[in-house]
Order: structure tokens, then sequence, then C-alpha cells
């Protein structure tokens, strides 16, 4: 059997080109608490969750002291990150459970992240300090049981305006941490003018309902509920005063959808990673399976794959900072990431055979997961026509 001296600890990290490199001392002490954090308590816990469905709720405590939700303008001091770190810190989470990863996400990123772009000050001011303390969770509530894709061309749930207020009146469906959220960011139909509004609706409001979606294959650690609008009365002081239309929506979608290729990324590297584990270390026919060629061609095209889309990821991140990431950007770094992802779960789970269907193996949380990411903030078709569009200048969509 060949040497192991030229074992390369990036490519066993799934790392193979050094990204993590690119941070500076004090944000990879940030990361190396988060990896401390996750090893001791998600990791342990992720398969029984995931078979459960069941969200890690009771961590939200231990998440508001690692420091990384929220933004130094959302609560005093809060550190500033870089766009790189969170887009790294995002990919180590999804790598250990993808699970948690959008749980984190919704909240600090599509709920936070709607009251921080389309909220006034006093809005912002009101919810952003408790969310940051993970006082309040959050959640988002766009995709409807009638409409996915086609939330642009019109919600089916409205908002009418009454006296000083508002009345909701619809569902929404596949709606993250929408069973135990504090506060939903519900977005409605006007139908006075037919534009697209916000509005925070907060736990326990009459006319409001969530229950779970069950029978779910993917992302089970995540608790997705379909909501009852049945003329839920919303004070304006709750109607983001910055959203009047879906390219507001639109503006909060283009992060999102940024931190969900870096989630992809993670889900693709997580299952590399027990993957390349389980090749060394399982035998057959004397040998570790790792020593066949045919397995070899497969970690090296996972590894292809991880690094092609960190690559994607690091120079969106670098387009964040310098305020130039585009829609059309963001939509093609989430389509080509969650492709890539796709397959290589796929490729994980043929290196472990029949074993890869199994949780205990490492790899069957990641190939289920990776379903849900292929499909959630836009999917692959949707985000091809919007990287088509910029490509061309036409429009595609129907």
């Amino acid at each position: 059997m060949s040497s192991h001296k030229s074992l390369d600890p990036g490519a066993v990290a799934g790392d193979f080109f050094h990204v993590e490199d690119l941070l500076d001392d004090a944000e990879r002490a940030v990361l190396q608490r988060i990896r401390t954090f996750l090893a001791e308590e998600v990791a342990p816990h992720a398969d029984e969750l995931w078979e459960k469905g069941e969200s890690p709720v009771h961590l939200a405590p231990r998440i508001a002291e690692l420091g990384i939700t929220g933004l130094p303008e959302d609560e005093t001091g809060t550190a500033a990150r870089s766009a790189l770190l969170n887009g790294i810190v995002g990919m180590e989470m999804s790598a250990v459970d993808p699970s948690f990863a959008t749980f984190f996400g919704v909240h600090s990123g599509l709920s936070m992240g709607s009251i921080r772009v389309c909220g006034s000050q006093e809005q912002r001011q009101r919810w952003l300090p408790a969310m940051t303390r993970w006082e309040k969770v959050g959640a988002f509530g766009l995709t409807e049981p009638l409409v996915g894709s086609g939330t642009a061309g019109g919600l089916t749930t409205t908002a009418r305006r009454d006296g000083d207020g508002w009345v909701l009146d619809g569902e929404k469906k596949w709606i993250g941490n929408g069973t135990f959220a504090d506060l939903v960011v519900v977005w409605a139909r006007d139908v006075a003018d037919d534009s697209v509004k916000g509005f925070v609706v907060e736990k326990g409001q009459a006319g409001f309902s969530a229950s779970v979606l069950e029978g779910k294959i993917s992302l089970r650690g995540v608790q997705n509920a379909h909501l009852v609008l049945d003329g839920v009365r919303v004070e304006e002081a709750n109607r983001l005063q910055g959203a009047n239309s879906f390219r507001d929506t639109a503006q909060v979608l283009k992060v999102t959808r940024g931190g969900v290729a870096w989630s992809a990324t993670g889900c693709a590297v997580g299952a590399y990673r027990a993957a390349r584990s389980y090749a060394v270390q399982r035998e057959q026919f004397g040998k570790p399976i790792a020593s066949f060629q045919l397995v070899q061609d497969k970690l090296s095209t996972m590894l292809g794959n991880t690094t092609a889309a960190q690559a994607m990821c690091v120079r969106m991140a670098q387009l964040t900072e310098a305020g130039r990431l585009t829609d059309a950007q963001a939509a093609l770094a989430k389509m080509f990431c969650t492709t890539r992802m796709r397959e290589t779960v796929a490729l994980a789970r043929e290196v472990l055979g029949g074993n890869g269907i199994l949780l205990e193996h490492g790899v069957a949380r990641f190939f289920a997961d990776a379903e849900a990411l292929y499909s959630y903030e836009g999917t692959r078709d949707m985000n091809s026509l919007i990287t088509g569009r910029a490509a061309t200048g036409i429009s595609a969509f129907v």
C-alpha cells in the first residue's frame, strides 16, 4: 500500500484551496469557537432531532452567546463581521447539520433581514435587539400552498386597510420556524393597489394559527409550518414601512440566496467529509475501499465540486462587501452551488453503498437535506432565468 505522506489536510477537511486562510486571526478564532459549539452541542443530537422532526429551539440562548447574530446597528455591542466570515460560518454550520443552518438562517437572515432592509428606524429598534439576543425568534412567510415560484406575479394572501390598521387573510406554506416563532414577517397583496407589502405578525394574535407540515423527507430538523391567517388584524405600526413592492422583498432574497449558496456548499462538504472518512476505514477484499480507483474518482469529483462552489462563494462575499452583488449573481451562485451539491451528496451515498441510507454512517442526512436546499430560495429553474435575463437582456419569464 502507498504511503500516506501525501495526505493533504485541506483535502481531508474539504478546503482543498485553503479558503479559510483568507480570514484574519480574529476571524479564525470566531470560526474555531463556532466549530467547538457545533461539535459539542449540535452534532451529537442532529440525527435524533432529524428523526423526531424537531428544531433545536433549546439552543437559542447558546447561539446568542456566540455573538454571530445581527449587525452592530441592530444591537449595541454586536461585533462587526465580514461577509466572508458570515459565509464560512454558514458553510460550517451546514457541514455539520443543514437543518441547524436553516433554523439559524431563517431567523437571522430572512426574518431579521426583512426588518433590517424594509423596516423603519423605529421598527428596527423595536424588534432587532431582542432578535439578536434570541429572546424573540423570527420566521418569514412568503410561499403559499398554491404560490411558490410565482410569488412575484401575485400572492393570494391579502391585506385590506381597515381604519388605523390592516386585516390579513390567506395561507402560507413551508414556513420555517413558523410553529414556534415569536414574530412572522408575512408578505401580502394590498387589495387597494395590488402591491406587495410586509407585515410583522406577532405570536398569539387572533385569527393566526400554525401547524407542522408532517411527512417531510428533507431538513426534518426544521419545523416547517402551514400558516392560516383568518381576519388577522395588524396595526399600521407593524407594517414594514419600506416594503411597498415585490422589488423590496427581492432585496431580502438577494442576500439570503447568497447564504443558501454557502449552506449548499456546506452540505456538500459535510457529505464529502463523511464519505472520505468512511472510505479510508471501510475494508473490502482486504484493503480500504479508498485504495480503489473508482472510489478515488468519486472523492475527487466531490472535492472539485466543493472547491468550485467555495471559490464562487468567496467572490460573492467580496462583491457583497463592495456593495456590488447583483440579483443575477446571487441567483447564479445559488443555482450552481445547489446543483453541484446535489451531485456531491449522491456520490457520497454511492461511496457508502447500502450504508449510505443509514443515519448512523453520516451521509444520509446530507443526501436527504440537499433536496430542500436545491428547491428553496428560488428553484434552479427560476434562478437560471434570472441569470439568463442578465446574460441576454431578454426576460424568459412567463
